[in-house]
């Protein structure tokens, strides 16, 4: 048996239980490890409240896509993982399926990565989610360039800060977002060139126009999505894209353009599945973050932890989004 969270009902963090649950051992392309920590999520709050993509089917229902620890056994067909490893998991398939939030739990063998030498439990399960996501976004789909500038809104997330530093790495340019002044030092700590404060009422195109000699940013990354895509539109150079892989403020999200006079912009949406699932992109994700990890440039920002049994207060700190950076919650 093992401690594991569940919810049987839709609602706030107080619909999370820890139950005593049975662990079979792995079938064919599965891994089951023995978890030593987990990394929050903005996807898990909603999927628990029901607000996700993709609806929760059955319950009792797990969550969690992202954890490090060891490997205890793996199914028939398994290589590159062994008994005794250090690992992360990565997300590659549905919470429906698969959670992680638990003492010891089964995960798909295409969704382990091996842990680099000197990453540690709480840092195995704040790195890859991020920076994966990071790349993805930015590098396979964004095509982004040296001398680009990227713009970040949710910047202070644990996405936004990977952003940064990938952005940083490859010689362009953040600009980060954040509705409130208290977030400003710390971003520009991260690496920010420069950071907007929009509940100054600060008109973003202007700045970002500014700031880039009347061009433009080459790209957008909003984890936001709504009514403000229009505005986000006006700081996007020509030929540059507005790439949408969040809906925070829950609101419809219009097609910016024709009202704008129909400018030359491309909008897309972005999951990381579309990286992870998806075994070439995954593998240069996880060389491109490990490099970064060896050479200092990337380092996984860990604003608080949290213990299992405290996995409720631990939700309601990631939905106050007071956090600079990942919340980890820890497995004795």
């Amino acid at each position: 048996m093992a401690r594991t969270v569940v919810f049987r009902e839709l609602g706030g963090p107080e619909v999370m239980r820890i139950e005593d649950v049975e662990v079979a051992d792995p079938g064919p392309g599965e891994v089951r490890i023995r978890v030593e920590a987990i990394g929050l999520n903005r996807s898990e709050t909603l999927f628990r409240s029901g607000r996700y993509i993709e609806p929760v089917k059955r319950f009792p229902a797990t969550l969690g896509t992202e954890a490090a620890g060891v490997v205890e056994a793996v199914g028939a067909g398994v290589t590159g993982v062994r008994p005794g490893q250090p690992v992360s998991t990565v997300q590659t398939f549905s919470m429906n399926d698969y959670g992680v939030y638990g003492e010891r739990m089964i995960v798909p063998a295409a969704a382990v990565l091996r842990r680099p030498e000197g990453i540690g439990a709480v840092e195995g399960a704040a790195v890859w989610m991020s920076y994966v996501t990071a790349y993805g976004a930015l590098m396979e789909t964004g095509g982004m360039r040296p001398g680009d500038t990227v713009v970040l809104n949710a910047a202070s997330s644990s996405v936004g800060l990977a952003a940064i530093h990938v952005a940083d790495r490859l010689g362009a340019t953040p600009i980060a977002l954040t509705r409130t002044a208290a977030k400003k030092e710390a971003l520009l700590k991260e690496g920010a060139a420069e950071v907007i404060v929009t509940e100054q009422e600060e008109d973003v195109a202007e700045r970002v126009l500014a700031a880039t000699g009347g061009r433009g940013a080459e790209l957008v990354l909003d984890a936001v999505a709504g009514p403000g895509v229009r505005d986000l539109t006006r700081a996007v150079a020509d030929g540059g894209m507005l790439l949408v892989y969040g809906a925070l403020s829950g609101q419809p999200t219009p097609y910016p353009g024709i009202e704008l006079g129909m400018p030359a912009v491309a909008m897309r949406t972005y999951t990381m599945l579309e990286t992870t699932t998806r075994p070439e992109r995954l593998r240069r994700a996880a060389a491109f973050v490990a490099s970064g990890l060896r050479s200092g440039a990337f380092r996984p920002v860990v604003d608080r932890t949290f213990e299992l049994d405290e996995i409720a207060g631990a939700h309601r700190y990631l939905e106050s989004n007071a956090q600079v950076g990942k919340i980890v919650v820890t497995v004795p």
